[in-house]
């Protein structure tokens, strides 16, 4: 079976713990919980009739100016991005992050997910700038853990991104 690993990078409290386990557990808490250094969790997905084995690290949080640990990034096949809707300053530092894990794992299948989709109306990153990312060739979804909006979408979207980049 094809296992690809996938690094879950971005700001402390964004989401990135909730996201997994909606997507893995199909599960949704308002509990909030730091994760220190890393937690892994797999999930298997089908991508075009094969079997593919997610391996999913939720890397803690990185604030501005702190270092990314590159040996959590070491043998990554792609990354998921996430920042919070809500909070602005969140897609700044998701920028940061994409510059430095580039450098770290070369070019490899990424996403940015905005969550918190179903607080769309406490937004404090225009649509506008995501138009703009866009049009410079981001891959952005709009997801929400709480509800599921785009979750199941997204690790698919990498998924089969990452299973091309591999036969090509």
């Amino acid at each position: 079976m094809i296992a690809h690993k996938v690094c879950m990078l971005g700001s402390f409290a964004v989401g990135k713990t909730s996201l997994v386990r909606r997507f893995v557990e199909s599960l949704f808490s308002d509990g909030y919980h730091t994760t220190v250094g890393v937690k892994v969790d797999k999930k298997i997905v089908d991508v075009q009739g094969t079997p593919v084995t997610l391996v999913l690290w939720d890397i803690q949080g990185v604030e501005e100016g702190e270092p990314l640990r590159r040996t959590y990034l070491r043998g990554a096949n792609g990354y998921l991005l996430v920042c919070d809707g809500t909070r602005g300053e969140t897609l700044a530092q998701c920028l940061e992050l994409a510059d430095k894990t580039r450098a770290a794992i070369g070019d490899v299948p990424s996403l940015l997910l905005v969550n918190k989709a179903d607080l769309e109306d406490q937004w404090e990153i225009p649509a506008a700038v995501l138009d703009g990312l866009r049009g410079k060739g981001w891959r952005i979804l709009e997801t929400s853990a709480k509800d599921g909006r785009n979750v199941e979408e997204a690790f698919q979207l990498l998924a089969s991104s990452m299973a091309t980049m591999s036969r090509g």
